[in-house]
């Protein structure tokens, strides 16, 4: 079996497949503080708790955006699993070309979700990633990462208003039923979700008229983007499991290769 570890700002996600398919999923918050030995113990229990055996994990790959944390991880899963984890970057087989200035300055969970879409999906595709940071990238036809945008998330913007602002409170995340706002919480929370929603839709328009790719798929992941498309009329896929594919995808194409 292969474990993957998406290691995002907020979360770290583990995943479990077997052959191709993903058989189970875990979230832990992302924090520096943490020992190898807390890490690799609250994989175990993740592990055991479905009945799954440290030494059936016969693989690891680990995509993260989080420096911070990696010596701790990495020294989790040798400790724990007894096995060397691959560590997701662009310097691996990707079967695409990331197409800017410096490809290293790419965030490895962009170009992952990247792969991810390209193969399960095809391109052109457009692939939006809402996160601590949202993320809308490009894939071409020739398979080439060309362009793409960086936003702030939805819970940061709440946050954001909170810390900054004396007299709004600290608001849950949800979709309003009515964007008719009656009270500061219910205006907050129109106002957040529904200025992601106008931004996702113009910035879409936008990709697909000035890099004349007019039939890319929108394939969207992330934990709050069924706030953004709860009726489907936006994204022609949603997918809250992508990273851990594009993941997947990546080991495979580079798990034999010595240089990695």
């Amino acid at each position: 079996m292969l474990l993957v570890i998406d290691v995002g700002n907020t979360n770290m996600v583990y995943g479990v497949f077997k052959d191709n398919q993903l058989i189970n999923t875990w979230r832990m918050t992302t924090g520096d503080g943490k020992t190898s030995d807390e890490i690799g113990i609250t994989i175990h229990s993740f592990l055991s708790c479905r009945g799954i055996s440290l030494s059936s994990i016969t693989g690891c790959i680990i995509g993260s955006v989080v420096p911070t944390v990696m010596y701790s991880l990495t020294h989790a899963i040798r400790k724990y699993l007894k096995i060397e984890p691959l560590i997701a970057n662009c310097d691996m087989d990707l079967g695409i070309t990331i197409v800017r200035a410096n490809p290293r300055t790419c965030g490895v969970d962009r170009f992952v979700d990247i792969i991810a879409a390209k193969e399960l999906y095809g391109v052109p595709a457009i692939v939006i990633d809402y996160g601590t940071a949202n993320t809308f990238d490009v894939v071409n036809e020739k398979n080439e990462f060309i362009t793409g945008f960086i936003t702030a998330g939805m819970k940061t913007c709440s946050e954001l208003l909170y810390q900054r602002s004396a007299q709004l409170p600290k608001v849950e995340l949800v979709r309003p039923e009515t964007m008719m706002a009656k009270n500061t919480v219910s205006s907050l929370q129109a106002g957040i979700v529904a200025g992601r929603i106008g931004e996702t839709i113009e910035i879409i328009d936008t990709l697909k008229k000035e890099l004349n790719l007019p039939h890319a798929k929108v394939v969207a992941t992330g934990g709050l983007a069924k706030m953004i498309d709860s009726t489907g009329e936006i994204f022609d896929i949603y997918d809250p499991n992508l990273t851990l594919y594009g993941l997947k995808i990546l080991y495979d194409r580079n798990a034999d290769k010595e240089e990695i």
